[in-house]
């Protein structure tokens, strides 16, 4: 248990902060919330589109990583970044390090190293500058990552037509579709069986998410899982050569294609409102043919005095 203030470390492993004034106002919210902030972050260190040069941004990581002060690490926001440090990045020092490290998008190519490399649980969970840094939060999504921190189980509800009846249980992993499939065939892409994979991006028109589905299919992964559950998938633009080729179309063509059962209604992803998923928790995922629950338990919590 924590009798002092738990410290959160700020670091950049992939894009900087779109403005200046996020963080600051992000650093007095998580202040207002009782923790210590260590700034590994400085804005004017941006390099090209990134939060800093390579080298800079993982010594972000290892000093944070190193930082005894420091209980969680979070990441300022995703854009892109991590896969150029997957090569140099010490999975055994950050998970013997027993942080919490919490982003996605981007960072989901973190949480799948860290995961195959050492077995070591993170969270898919809000970042820095956008949610906390943000003009006007949003609720919802900073109290639910509380409410996950504070365990020891965590619970996410969802509905959509023509979900499947089922009452499954497996490791609860995932995150950004175009990431994973970044590591597919990599040391860094963990090897789940019977697990719960939650997938959501932006900007991806229906044909490349259904793209990117069949080759998670076609190299094995998909059939070794008990359920895909599909946060958000927004941001694309249809064009007329489509001919009524849409979302919906491509996602009966998957349910009808895939040899897993395939959820929708998480809310997660590229959206104001986002819930937090501990990537590597035993979870429990039970739907009725439309509502469904995820449970979640078995993974690293910060429990204050």
């Amino acid at each position: 248990m924590i009798t002092s203030k738990p410290g959160v470390a700020l670091v950049a492993p992939g894009g900087y902060a779109p403005e200046p004034d996020a963080i600051p106002r992000g650093i007095a919210r998580l202040e207002a919330q009782g923790f210590l902030v260590h700034n590994y972050y400085k804005h004017e260190e941006r390099h090209q589109r990134f939060g800093a040069t390579d080298a800079e941004r993982l010594a972000q990581l290892e000093a944070a990583a190193a930082d005894p002060d420091v209980q969680i690490v979070m990441a300022i926001r995703g854009q892109y970044g991590m896969t150029r440090l997957l090569p140099d990045i010490d999975f055994e020092r950050m998970a013997a390090s027993g942080k919490i490290f919490v982003g996605y998008s981007d960072i989901t190519a973190f949480q799948m190293g860290l995961y195959a490399k050492t077995g070591a649980l993170s969270y898919a969970g809000p970042m820095f500058a956008g949610d906390f840094g943000a003009v006007e939060p949003v609720d919802f999504t900073l109290d639910d990552f509380w409410r996950c921190l504070a365990g020891p189980v965590h619970t996410v509800s969802g509905h959509g037509a023509a979900n499947p009846r089922l009452d499954v249980t497996g490791t609860v992993w995932g995150g950004n579709l175009a990431m994973i499939m970044s590591v597919v065939g990599t040391p860094y892409f963990p090897h789940i069986g019977g697990g719960i994979l939650y997938l959501e991006d932006i900007a991806e028109h229906p044909y490349r998410v259904e793209r990117m589905l069949l080759q998670l299919m076609h190299t094995g992964v998909l059939a070794k899982q008990r359920a895909v559950v599909l946060g958000d998938f927004s941001g694309y633009r249809l064009a007329p050569a489509d001919n009524g080729y849409n979302f919906d179309e491509m996602l009966t063509y998957v349910r009808a294609t895939l040899p897993v059962p395939v959820l929708t209604g998480l809310a997660f992803g590229h959206i104001p409102r986002r819930v937090t998923i501990p990537f590597g928790a035993r979870g429990r995922l039970e739907c009725d043919g439309e509502q469904w629950t995820l449970t979640m338990s078995g993974y690293p919590t910060l429990q204050r005095a």
